[in-house]
C-alpha cells in the first residue's frame, strides 16, 4: 500500500539524477504556509510533546485511493481530537511524488518552518528521495513510547526501508507483501512460481494480467520476477549500474516477452492499478490477481466483492514485502503532534482496528510477544486466513530504490511505447 504510488516519471529523472532543487520552483503550491506551533525537538520528554501538541492541526499527507483506508484515517483524526485535542486534515494525495515536489520547492525557496504539511504517509524511493535531499526533520522515531512494541528483528523492512537504513526519519506503520490469490471453486490451481506463470498462462491464455508499472503491484510484480530469474540476487541490494543492467535483466525481458502474448488482451493493454485488475477477477475475465495486501482477499470477501471461496497464496520460494511509513517535514508547523499522531499509529489498539478486515486488514508492524495479554487477544480476535505457502515467514527484501526507477523507466520503454 502501501506510500503506495511511486513517484511520477519525471519526479524520478529530476530527482535521482541528482538535478537542482530549483528545477522544481516552478511547481503550483496549493496552500499558504501556517505559524508554527511551539517549537520541538525530537529528542523532548513526552510528557512536553503530549503539552505542546495540544491544539495543534496535523496535515497529513496520506494517498486516498482506496475508501477503507480514507475512513481509517478519520477514524485516527477523531481519536486524537478527543483524547489529546488534535486535529487531523487528511491532505488527499493520488501521488506522494507531488508531496515531495512540495518539500523541494518549499527547501529551495528557504521555508524552513510554517510547512503546509505535518506529516506524509512514505515509503521506497519517495523516503530514499527525500532523505537525501534533507527534507526531513528527526530522528523520532526511536523516540515514541510504542516504538518499543515494533518487530524490529522478525520484520527487518521496519528499520531498512528499500535497503536505506530509516535512521529514526520514519515510523514503521503497516506491513506489505506481494500475495496472489484466486477463486478456489473454478478448479484453476494458480502457478506458485514466477517460471511456472509462464507455462500456465499459455495453458490458460487471456486469464493473467498484471497492472501496468510504475504501478506499485506492478512495478512489485516485475522486481519478483527478476530476483527469482536473476543469477545473482545481491547485485539487486546496492545500486544499479548503467553498464551491468542490460545483463542483469535479460532474464526478466525474455520471460515477459514470452508471457505478454498470453496475457488479458494479448498483453496489448494492462489494468491502471490493483483496483482494476481485482475489479477483472471480480468479472471473472482473469482467474489471478495481486495486490500488496496479505488480506486483500479477505478483505474483498467480507465486503461482498469477491466469492467466499477465495484464496490468497504466496510464491513457494517467497515475495517481495516492505514496510510503509509516516515521516515529518523539515518544516512542519505541528512537529509535536505530529510525533503524538505517529506514536498512536503504532499503538496495539490502532495497529489491532488497521489490521481488522473489515476496516483496512493492514498486517501490524507489531511483535506479538511484547504485547500484553489483552493487546495479543486483539489480534487473536481479528486473525484472518493465513495465505497457503508460509505468509510472512517468505518475505523478501525489496531492492535498492534506483532499481525500481529504473524498471519502471525501462519497462514503459519496451512494452507502453
Amino acid at each position: 500500500m502501501k506510500d503506495r504510488p511511486a513517484l511520477s516519471d519525471l519526479t524520478r529523472r529530476q530527482t535521482l539524477a541528482g538535478l537542482s532543487i530549483a528545477s522544481m520552483l516552478p511547481l503550483t503550491l496549493s496552500a499558504c504556509a501556517r505559524a508554527d506551533g511551539p517549537d520541538i525537538a525530537p529528542d523532548a520528554p513526552w510528557d512536553e510533546v503530549i503539552a505542546a501538541a495540544r491544539g495543534q492541526t496535523v496535515n497529513w499527507a496520506a494517498w486516498a485511493g482506496d475508501p477503507k483506508i480514507n475512513a481509517y484515517i478519520a477514524w485516527t483524526g477523531a481519536v486524537l481530537r478527543k483524547r489529546f485535542d488534535i486535529a487531523v486534515r487528511h491532505i488527499k494525495t493520488g501521488d506522494t511524488a507531488n508531496t515531495v515536489q512540495t518539500l523541494l520547492a518549499d527547501k529551495a525557496s528557504g521555508r524552513a518552518a510554517g510547512g503546509r504539511t505535518d506529516l506524509v504517509w512514505i515509503n521506497g524511493e519517495n523516503f530514499n528521495a527525500a532523505r537525501k535531499a534533507g527534507l526531513l526533520w528527526g530522528p523520532f522515531a526511536q523516540r515514541l513510547p510504542h516504538w518499543r512494541l515494533v518487530d524490529t528483528e522478525g520484520k527487518p523492512a521496519t528499520v531498512s526501508d528499500f535497503t536505506i537504513p530509516i535512521e529514526g526519519y520514519e515510523s514503521p506503520w503497516g506491513m506489505a507483501q506481494l500475495t496472489f490469490f484466486y477463486d478456489s471453486a473454478r478448479g484453476t490451481m494458480p502457478p506458485r512460481s514466477v517460471p511456472a506463470m509462464l507455462d500456465w498462462a499459455a495453458a490458460h491464455p487471456g486469464r493473467m494480467a498484471y497492472p501496468a508499472p510504475p504501478d506499485f503491484v506492478g512495478i512489485a510484480f516485475v522486481k519478483q520476477a527478476l530476483l527469482e530469474l536473476i543469477t545473482d540476487r545481491s547485485v539487486l541490494y546496492r545500486p544499479f549500474a548503467d553498464a551491468e543492467f542490460a545483463a542483469h535483466t535479460r532474464p526478466l525481458w525474455a520471460f515477459l516477452d514470452a508471457l505478454h502474448p498470453h496475457l488479458w488482451r494479448k498483453g496489448r493493454a494492462y489494468p491502471h492499478d490493483y483496483r482494476a485488475l481485482r475489479q477483472l477477477l471480480e468479472d471473472r475475465e482473469v482467474d489471478i490477481a495481486m495486490s500488496f495486501n496479505p488480506s486483500e482477499a479477505a478483505t474483498a470477501v467480507a465486503g461482498g466483492f469477491l466469492p467466499p471461496s477465495s484464496r490468497s497464496y504466496i510464491l513457494d520460494g517467497g515475495t517481495i514485502q516492505n514496510c510503509h511509513f509516516v515521516a515529518i517535514p523539515f518544516n512542519a508547523a505541528a512537529k509535536a503532534a505530529a510525533m503524538v499522531t505517529a506514536n498512536f499509529l503504532l499503538s496495539p489498539e490502532a495497529q489491532a482496528r488497521k489490521a481488522d478486515t473489515k476496516v483496512w486488514g493492514d498486517p501490524t508492524v507489531l511483535d506479538p510477544a511484547k504485547l500484553s495479554a489483552e493487546d495479543r487477544a486483539r489480534f487473536a480476535a481479528l486473525a484472518a486466513p493465513q495465505p497457503i505457502g508460509g505468509g510472512e515467514a517468505k518475505g523478501l527484501l525489496e531492492p535498492h530504490p534506483s532499481w525500481q526507477v529504473k524498471l519502471a523507466e525501462a519497462w514503459r520503454a519496451r512494452y507502453a511505447s
